[in-house]
């Protein structure tokens, strides 16, 4: 009889959710490439000594989440390029590039520290900040494979990660915040909007002037407000997916990275 996930080691219930990371871990160390045929339900239960109900379940919420796609008939393979944009996890820009199987990068284009009442009001209420209270501001660019696809605009409460810098920023921030800090980053109330992109953002994307791109505007809590961002994502590079209604299983919401720009079709369950 095989050991119970014998590539990895359980540590609490459910068996579905571990078993569940150790898939995605496959496809994160390279096992397992963009387009190629993932294991089937038979292979995972003698791999890992799991059942083929749980096997299956946990197949199933990859596809759920778009890190699987089903093909009828055939069987279940890695989805190209898609970025899991879990509202309920905020997984990592980091974390998703690498599960997508793409290389990511940072560019910290701005940094400072600043009296809250330097900033809009609009910032300091959300982060319920005195004039007075420490700030933290920085821009940065998110690159996949060498190009620009998100430019992040973000406030932090400095008291709550005291001594942050330019380096620390450089890499994932959630990381940083949960590992560094302690902090338990919980929620985020977003707004999602489409606009078209100023000369000035434009130039930092590679796009021209008026693109059309998504703009997140988002605060973070850890217990209390953590950080107002700003965030633009390129149009003809994001789209955002979620399933609404219970005729079909709900997924999170998730972000695919396009290939070059194509006619947009738009449906009631796509952000374009």
């Amino acid at each position: 009889m095989p050991t119970p996930l014998k590539t990895g080691r359980l540590v609490k219930d459910p068996v579905y959710r571990q078993l569940n990371g150790l898939l995605q871990g496959l496809i994160r160390d390279g096992e397992f490439k963009a387009g190629q045929q993932f294991l089937t339900e038979r292979e995972v239960g003698e791999r890992f000594g799991v059942s083929r109900v749980t096997a299956n379940k946990a197949l199933s919420h990859l596809v759920v989440e778009g890190v699987l796609e089903f093909r009828k008939g055939v069987g279940s393979f890695v989805r190209e390029g898609v970025l899991d944009y879990d509202l309920q996890s905020l997984m990592s820009f980091t974390r998703k590039a690498a599960l997508a199987g793409k290389q990511s990068a940072t560019r910290v284009l701005k940094f400072e520290s600043l009296k809250a009442g330097r900033a809009h009001d609009e910032v300091r209420q959300a982060l319920r900040l005195g004039e007075g209270d420490p700030l933290y501001y920085f821009e940065r660019l998110r690159l996949v494979e060498g190009e620009p696809v998100i430019l992040e605009r973000r406030h932090l409460a400095a008291r709550l990660c005291p001594g942050l810098t330019r380096a620390l920023v450089q890499g994932s921030l959630y990381d940083l915040l949960t590992r560094k800090y302690g902090l338990p980053v919980t929620a985020a109330d977003e707004t999602i909007q489409a606009v078209n992109l100023s000369s000035a953002d434009a130039r930092r994307l590679r796009v021209p002037a008026g693109t059309a791109a998504l703009r997140v505007r988002a605060v973070g809590h850890a217990e209390s407000p953590l950080w107002f961002e700003d965030t633009l994502y390129r149009g003809d590079r994001y789209e955002f997916h979620n399933a609404i209604g219970a005729a079909k299983r709900p997924r999170p919401a998730s972000l695919v990275i396009c290939g070059p720009p194509a006619p947009i079709k738009c449906g009631a369950t796509q952000a374009c």
